[in-house]
C-alpha cells in the first residue's frame, strides 16, 4: 500500500519555528530513492511524539519516491533555505538517497554545521555515507548497512554490528528491522536534550535563523 506525505508549505520551516511545548523541528535530509520504511517509520514515530519533521531536499515542493515505490513525500524546504542550527534533531534515512545527497556540497555542509550543535543526529542503513563524506566518522562509534560497515572502518570509524549504537549525540542503526529501536532511541535522546535545558533555544533571533 502506497503512503503519500504531501505537506509541502511555504511557511518559514527551519527558521526558528518550534513544535508544541519544548519540542522543536527535526530536519530530514532526503533525495529520490530513499528506503521507504527508513523515512516513514521514524517520521511517524517522531510526529506521534509531538515533533514536526521538515523534509529537506534539493528543491522545495519536489516529489520524492522511495525505491520500493511504497512511500512518496514532498520536500517542505530546499536545503539552501534551511538553517541547520535551527533544528533540534537531524534524521538521515538510508536507501539510495544518502549517496545522492553526498554528491551535493550543500547537504554535506548542512551536516557539518548541524554536528557543531551536538544535538541528536540519527542515521540508518546507508545514511552514514553522508557522515563519511562530511569527514565526521573518524574515531566515532557507529553502525550501518553491512556493505557500508567496511567503508566506515577504512576511514577510521569504530563499527559495531548492533541494532542501535549511540556515541555522544549520534544514533545509528543498520536496517529496516532496527527501526523501532532506532526511532525510540532518537526520541529518548531528544527528550534528554530538553530535560537538560538545552532546548528550546534561548539565544538571539539571529542564531535561531529568523
Amino acid at each position: 500500500m502506497e503512503t503519500t506525505d504531501d505537506r509541502s508549505s511555504e511557511s518559514e520551516h527551519g527558521k526558528g519555528n518550534h513544535g508544541e511545548g519544548n519540542h522543536g523541528r527535526i530536519a530530514c535530509l532526503l533525495a529520490d530513492g530513499f528506503e521507504d520504511s527508513e523515512f516513514d517509520v521514524p517520521r511517524q514515530r517522531l510526529e506521534a511524539a509531538g515533533y514536526h519533521v521538515d523534509v529537506i531536499g534539493a528543491k522545495v515542493g519536489q516529489e520524492l519516491r522511495g525505491y520500493k515505490g511504497r512511500v512518496t513525500t514532498r520536500t517542505t524546504l530546499a536545503v539552501g533555505d534551511a538553517r541547520a542550527e535551527a533544528y533540534e534533531g537531524l534524521l538521515i534515512p538510508g536507501g539510495h538517497s544518502p549517496d545522492a545527497l553526498r554528491a551535493d556540497q550543500r547537504f554535506v555542509s548542512f551536516v557539518q554545521t548541524f554536528e557543531q550543535t551536538k544535538r541528536p543526529l540519527a542515521a540508518v542503513c546507508h545514511g552514514p555515507q553522508l557522515l563519511m563524506t562530511a569527514g565526521l566518522v573518524k574515531g566515532r562509534r557507529l553502525t550501518a548497512w553491512p556493505t557500508i560497515q567496511e567503508d566506515l572502518r577504512q576511514v577510521g570509524a569504530h563499527v559495531e554490528d548492533e541494532q542501535v549504537v549511540v556515541d555522544g549525540n549520534w544514533i545509528t542503526s543498520r536496517k529496516p528491522e532496527d527501526l523501532e529501536a532506532f526511532s525510540a532511541k532518537l526520541i529518548e535522546e531528544l527528550g534528554e536534550l530538553e530535560s537538560r535545558g538545552l532546548w528550546p533555544l534561548t539565544d538571539s533571533p539571529s542564531q535561531l535563523g529568523v
